[in-house]
């Protein structure tokens, strides 16, 4: 998968989603660059995050919630 090519990809969200569209969806197969997209426009604008960098972000967000 190259970084433009997303149509394939397999999107998960949350499972603390509301359920009522308001959330982001993350590429479930992630290697090297974890893809982001808004649930409500899943053919719009997409953010490309490095893994690593995701791995950080996901990690202080559990550790601010503790």
């Amino acid at each position: 998968m190259n970084r433009t090519d997303h149509h394939e990809t397999i999107w998960r969200k949350s499972s603390y989603s509301s359920g009522n569209g308001q959330c982001v969806e993350v590429n479930a197969d992630a290697r090297e660059i974890v893809v982001v997209r808004d649930s409500k426009e899943p053919l719009g604008l997409r953010l490309c995050i490095q893994a690593g960098a995701w791995d950080e972000f996901i990690s202080g967000v559990k550790a601010a919630s503790l």
